[in-house]
């Protein structure tokens, strides 16, 4: 099994999410030839959205069978279910609303008015990525995880010299205090992101060029967590010209 790092660098913002949008259809379907189901997992912000809005858009996504996909979240805000602020909410408007997905197969994590402590809907969620995982692994090995990074380096809700960082027996845990707003959170944890068999991480504009270049140099996880993001067969790097500002040469890739 291939273990690669790549960057992908795109002419800007709109070109980036039509390319991930295209890419992450056709690879759908050709892990839906292969198995029975595919289980994607994805997270907010604002480029992320622009991807999966684009995914929604195109002409090419219905011929996913989107019966047999299921998707999670990497994280989400600890707020009221139905809160703008919530990254389902946003995910309904601009993904699941055009796309033939049973209600069954949406994954979403708790939210605050749902009768249960930050703590309780941690411990739920991880039993129901632990029901859909295989043998005795925590949660499924997710075919692609869709991450978005902050300009601090935060990837998910894993903020530099967060506690969370460092939790390697929990799939899910909360967060308090988060650095932006909300400031309590759910967010999946390293070993569960990066047992993904992919992980497609997006950035856009010049705020995020520094970050990607310390990410890549192999900066400390503790300052940069995006760092610590590894699929197992494949992780890579969407970006647009801006973002690819402090990219080493060798690790830009021609195709991918």
């Amino acid at each position: 099994m291939t273990n690669e790092r790549r960057v992908l660098v795109h002419s800007d913002k709109q070109a980036l999410g039509a390319s991930v949008a295209a890419r992450f259809i056709t690879k759908i379907i050709d892990v839906l030839d292969e198995q029975e189901r595919a289980d994607i997992a994805i997270s907010g912000g604002s480029v992320t959205t622009l991807v999966l809005a684009a995914i929604a858009q195109s002409h090419a996504q219905g011929s996913v069978d989107w019966s047999r996909v299921h998707v999670w979240w990497v994280d989400e805000r600890w707020v009221a279910a139905d809160d703008a602020d919530r990254n389902d909410v946003g995910a309904q408007d601009d993904f699941f609303g055009h796309i033939s997905i049973p209600r069954a197969n949406i994954h979403p994590m708790q939210s605050s008015d749902a009768g249960m402590t930050i703590d309780e809907a941690a411990a739920a969620y991880a039993d129901e990525l632990r029901s859909a995982a295989r043998g005795d692994a925590v949660a499924p090995a997710f075919d692609i995880t869709l991450l978005g990074v902050g300009p601090d380096g935060h990837t998910a809700s894993l903020f530099p010299e967060f506690a969370q960082l460092q939790i390697r027996d929990r799939a899910v845990v909360p967060v308090h205090n988060s650095p932006k707003p909300p400031p309590d959170r759910l967010t999946l944890t390293f070993p569960v992101i990066n047992a993904s068999k992919r992980v497609w991480v997006i950035l856009s504009g010049a705020e995020k060029a520094s970050v990607l270049g310390l990410a890549l140099a192999g900066a400390s996880v503790d300052e940069v967590p995006v760092g610590g993001v590894q699929g197992r067969k494949r992780t890579v790097f969407f970006v647009d010209e801006d973002a690819a500002r402090d990219v080493p040469e060798n690790l830009i890739a021609a195709t991918y």
